[in-house]
Parts: structure tokens; C-alpha cells; sequence
């Protein structure tokens, strides 16, 4: 993904599954300042992942865009990255 921003996805929720648009993404765990380490994912050829730190599953739906996330809400809009 270079050359591109790299989503950044949250679970203010508290759901369990999280279904994104992409593979290479971070994960915030909830909207700042209740975020844990802002981590790196990389499902690489897997069609999910696990979050270390929060226990949230991504799954990939490559119907959805890169900003778009199932259910909704769970898109990180953060300054730094506009």
C-alpha cells in the first residue's frame, strides 16, 4: 500500500467481528483517548485477523471499500491522516 494511507479502524461497539475492505490496515481499539497501541495489521493471504491488544476480529469483505467497514462506525478518521 504504498504511496497511500493506511485505514485506520476502530471498535468504540464493542463488537466482536469487524468485516473490512482491505488487508493491510491499523487498529486503534477504540476512538482516542480510549485507543490502545495503534498496531499494524497484515492478513496477508488469510481472509481474517486477530488484534492482539483488543481481541477484535477483522474479516476481509472485498465487497466493501477501504474506508467502509461492517458494521459501520468502525472507520478511524483521524487529522493526522487527511
Amino acid at each position: 500500500m504504498a504511496g497511500s494511507q493506511i485505514p485506520h479502524f476502530k471498535n468504540d461497539q464493542g463488537v466482536p467481528v469487524i468485516s473490512v475492505g482491505v488487508r493491510e490496515f491499523q487498529c486503534i481499539g477504540a476512538t482516542p483517548p480510549q485507543d490502545h497501541p495503534h498496531i499494524f495489521l497484515d492478513m496477508g493471504k488469510a481472509d481474517e485477523i486477530l488484534c492482539p491488544y483488543c481481541s477484535t476480529l477483522y474479516k476481509l469483505d472485498e465487497d466493501l471499500g477501504p474506508q467502509t467497514t461492517r458494521p459501520s462506525g468502525c472507520y478511524h478518521e483521524d487529522s493526522d491522516q487527511a
